[in-house]
């Protein structure tokens, strides 16, 4: 072998960012040097890696692409010599980087993170956010390990390991007509200005509990921000439908939410995480699984409250949201 893992992180910071002057601010290192290493491969693989775009950066070859991905599963290859010094010292140690889906980062991740760094303070942990397809597409190309999220029509190179089964509800305004109700059919709410989540597998999930009970919703508005849809149905501009479900039962704009458990439509869904099927977890990845195993159920999940029943800001509550912890359910 006539090149080195140098060279081989060099390409992949080539291949991730598309351009050879990011790639020298990623890894440290000189313009010359990344052209370089990339020429030698290209030279001793004899293939293409890049197709070369004036002033506009690089795009990959189909043969480029396979290679990234093939130079970071060598990479982790390398990485697991210091795996097998770890289990001589019964230490787990490495690197992890874990994606995930973007609606429910805020609230399940940062304990995730924290917890699992302090049991294992000498794994170098990363986080990133996405969409599902973007979290597919980054576990495809080796750019995370794992990808906490739910289980939509997962591919079937994907392995997915479940950790809770989250059941969709209704959120409302206080001053909604049905904010005093302990449960809600959609039957009842089909004539109502609904708000949806537009998100490509998220839409469908929740268009999907109306076809159930043979109605469509009459929909004014539709947006890719929970944070949005949260506002805009505390301020009593209509309903909306979440799984995650946060502590805070205030939206961004200070104003009070209701949960209601749906009565009418079966409507569980699987939320965990996924890994590419061909790849053999490592002992750090493996940890994190059995940590998340630990951590998350279906009565408890972090920054999530507990499902099965309405949820309302206690009358005595003046603050900005309350401190209650029970345990899940929002996309």
């Amino acid at each position: 072998m006539r090149f080195t893992l140098r060279q081989l992180s060099y390409f992949i910071a080539a291949g991730e960012t598309l351009s050879v002057t990011k790639a020298a601010e990623q890894v440290n290192i000189s313009q010359p040097s990344i052209s370089a290493a990339i020429s030698h491969l290209e030279t001793e693989l004899n293939v293409q890696l890049f197709v070369r775009h004036h002033a506009q950066g690089l795009s990959l070859t189909p043969a480029g692409t396979r290679l990234l991905r093939a130079a970071k599963e060598s990479l982790r290859a390398a990485a697991e010599l210091y795996e097998v010094a770890s289990d001589a010292n019964d230490r787990v140690s490495g690197t992890l980087k874990v994606g995930t889906f973007f609606t429910f980062a805020p609230l399940i991740a940062p304990e995730l993170w924290a917890g699992f760094s302090r049991r294992y303070d000498a794994v170098q942990m990363t986080m990133t956010e996405g969409s599902e397809a973007e979290l597919l597409e980054n576990l495809r190309l080796a750019r995370i390990d794992l990808a906490l999220t739910y289980n939509l029509k997962l591919p079937p190179d994907m392995t997915f390991v479940e950790l809770a089964r989250l059941n969709s509800y209704v959120i409302v305004g206080a001053d909604h007509r049905f904010a005093d109700r302990n449960s809600v059919r959609l039957a009842e709410l089909i004539d109502d200005p609904f708000i949806l989540i537009d998100l490509p597998l998220t839409r469908d999930y929740f268009l999907g509990l109306f076809s159930q009970i043979g109605g469509t919703p009459r929909v004014v508005m539709e947006t890719s921000s929970t944070a949005s849809l949260r506002s805009y149905v505390a301020a009593g501009l209509g309903y909306g439908l979440m799984t995650a479900r946060p502590v805070n039962m205030r939206a961004e704009n200070g104003l009070p939410l209701v949960y209601l458990p749906i009565e009418d439509v079966t409507h569980s869904i699987s939320f965990g995480i996924a890994h590419l099927a061909e790849l053999r977890r490592s002992r750090v990845m493996d940890a994190f699984i059995d940590h998340c195993r630990e951590t998350i159920c279906d009565g408890a999940i972090p920054g999530m409250m507990a499902g099965g029943c309405a949820a309302r800001i206690p009358a005595t509550d003046t603050g900005p949201e309350t401190t209650t912890r029970p345990a899940p359910q929002d996309f």
